[in-house]
């Protein structure tokens, strides 16, 4: 199969190309921006013609979308932006792949939650309830795509890192290392995901739809289409996700001391609790989930032996 790759020079996109090569399928990566030395098809996906000529010339079948407008604070003072990027473009692709009868899997958010007092995991029926524009904006952009009729594949996550782009890893990783103190919230709860984990899970879906293409009958729909929640196993506070990540550098002579969130102003409330139910793309692609804290020394030894560093 084609696959065209969006947003494909940020976190996820860039382990989707990883993964890309251990896989049979053509992928197409594509992003508004290069990023040398990746080899990147310029595309704004919220150009409806530039976007109908890519997936017409290079015949795709699926879409998976990593762009988006991500930047939570600015998003409440560009909302206009954030609804172009996070919500009219993933209908278009949407609308494109139901036309061609392909599949669009579209990387959403835990931000569509939080509106409402919740201490248990989130399930992926429960109504959305977004606290600020950002997490309204993706919420419109998975209503979009299930108005669409595509067949498709929603896939919330959670506090996503990697050695690529700006994260909270990288981010503690030269605050750590260069100061004595660092204060670090510890009352917002989620699930730290290494976006190698969710590519490589994105590309097994995609190798589970061809499987199933290749197989179907006439008129029949996708089975496993729908929404779904993927992030690490586990839970943990900002804090703690701090702590930890000085510890395995060994960076000691820094304190990582716990603080309130109204200690950091922001423009925006961001979610007390949003620790996300995993249970239905466990069940029905068969995958087992690593712990949080398993994903992160991983992704740590892999820095250390490319020698990434933090920027």
């Amino acid at each position: 199969m084609n696959i065209l790759v969006t947003g494909a020079n940020g976190q996820l996109g860039r382990e989707l190309r990883i993964v890309a090569h251990e896989s049979s399928h053509h992928y197409v990566f594509a992003d508004i921006v290069e990023a040398e030395p990746l080899s990147t098809l310029l595309l704004d996906i919220t150009d409806e013609a530039a976007l109908r000529h890519v997936v017409d010339e290079e015949d795709i079948q699926v879409i998976i979308n990593c762009a988006g407008f991500t930047n939570v604070d600015l998003a409440e003072s560009q909302p206009a932006q954030a609804e172009s990027l996070n919500a009219h473009a993933p209908g278009l692709l949407a609308r494109i792949m139901k036309e061609r009868d392909g599949l669009i899997i579209h990387i959403s958010t835990d931000y569509v939650f939080g509106g409402a007092a919740c201490n248990t995991p989130y399930r992926e029926e429960q109504e959305g309830a977004p606290l600020g524009v950002y997490g309204a904006s993706k919420l419109h952009g998975e209503q979009a795509i299930l108005a669409s009729g595509a067949e498709c594949i929603i896939l919330r996550t959670a506090w996503l890192y990697s050695p690529f782009g700006r994260n909270f890893l990288k981010t503690m990783l030269q605050l750590t290392a260069t100061r004595d103190r660092v204060n670090v919230v510890f009352d917002q709860v989620g699930t730290p995901t290494y976006a190698l984990d969710l590519a490589q899970t994105t590309a097994s879906i995609v190798e589970n739809y061809s499987k199933w293409r290749l197989a179907r009958q006439q008129a029949e729909r996708y089975p496993k289409a729908g929404i779904y929640h993927y992030t690490g196993e586990g839970l943990c506070s900002w804090y703690d996700f701090a702590h930890e990540i000085a510890s395995l550098a060994n960076h000691t002579a820094c304190e990582v001391l716990p603080c309130h969130s109204d200690e950091f102003p922001s423009p925006v409330r961001r979610p007390a609790y949003s620790v996300l139910d995993k249970t239905k793309i466990k069940e029905t692609f068969g995958l087992r989930i690593p712990h949080w804290t398993d994903s992160l020394r991983r992704c740590m030894a892999q820095m250390e032996a490319k020698n990434l560093k933090a920027e």
